[in-house]
């Protein structure tokens, strides 16, 4: 059973990971009926879906790194390179003060209902301008910041709050803000995943850790995150992410309401 749960774990982690309805806010829920996991569990998994987007952005990737001498992709890699970094930097102070994530579904379900609203504003304003694709530094800053505020409030979630930062900041078409959001991901993921592994190493808690059912979560992640993240890129060229901000604000009063009956903690 603990296999087939952690299993369910990544499939809500692959799903909800890059769907901005916030993946660390389903996890901390779901963990009440499927078991509490470690936060490397979770950052481990969460990096399970990060290798699904490396694949799916492979070519980008490998263009930037390559095509360096070209003045646009330097200058893309640079904003990547900031945004990452402002979130590194203000990760490690946020870890520093001992920032715990909640584990009561309160709060984290005001986060989907705030972040909700803010996703149709945000859709609304960035209609009322011109769908330009450029990403400006005020947009790289503003999305390095956007990752740790979606880290310190579950229930935010890190595409979301990424990708309507660079909406409203400049960015106003979708695609070209989710991307951007997506590729700041993956080295801020790694990261994250590569410090709690050493931690975790580091203070002996690796022989407490169920490494079989943290591989079998990893890999159920990147499979389920692929499927998620191609479908997205798909669904974002013709349609609003207004679907994804009802569902998270009809599922954070359910969560209030659960909240406020005792069924969940």
């Amino acid at each position: 059973m603990d296999y087939i749960n952690a299993a369910l774990l990544g499939v809500i982690e692959g799903i909800t990971e890059f769907l901005p309805i916030s993946s660390t806010g389903h996890l901390i829920i779901a963990e009440q009926w499927l078991g509490h996991r470690s936060d490397m569990f979770n950052i481990v998994i969460q990096a399970g879906a990060i290798l699904a987007v490396t694949i799916i952005y492979w070519r980008r990737l490998l263009d930037l790194v390559l095509g360096w001498r070209e003045p646009a992709n330097r200058d893309y890699a640079a904003k990547l390179i900031v945004a990452f970094l402002i979130t590194a930097i203000l990760g490690l102070v946020v870890k520093k003060l001992g920032y715990e994530l909640p584990e009561t579904a309160t709060p984290i379900a005001w986060a989907l209902i705030i972040g909700g609203i803010w996703m149709i504003f945000a859709e609304w304003a960035a209609a009322r301008r011109p769908p330009h694709k450029q990403i400006t530094w005020l947009v790289a800053i503003l999305v390095g910041i956007a990752q740790i505020v979606a880290g310190v409030f579950p229930g935010t979630s890190r595409s979301g709050a990424t990708i309507f930062v660079a909406m409203l900041a400049g960015t106003g078409n979708r695609a070209a803000a989710t991307e951007f959001a997506f590729l700041v991901g993956i080295p801020t993921m790694y990261a994250a995943s590569g410090y709690e592994l050493l931690k975790t190493f580091k203070d002996g808690g690796a022989a407490g850790e169920d490494w079989t059912a943290l591989a079998i979560a990893f890999v159920v992640s990147t499979i389920v995150a692929f499927i998620a993240v191609k479908w997205l890129l798909a669904y974002i060229r013709s349609n609003r992410f207004t679907l994804f901000a009802i569902y998270r604000i009809i599922l954070g009063v359910l969560l209030l309401g659960m909240a406020a009956t005792g069924l969940i903690g």
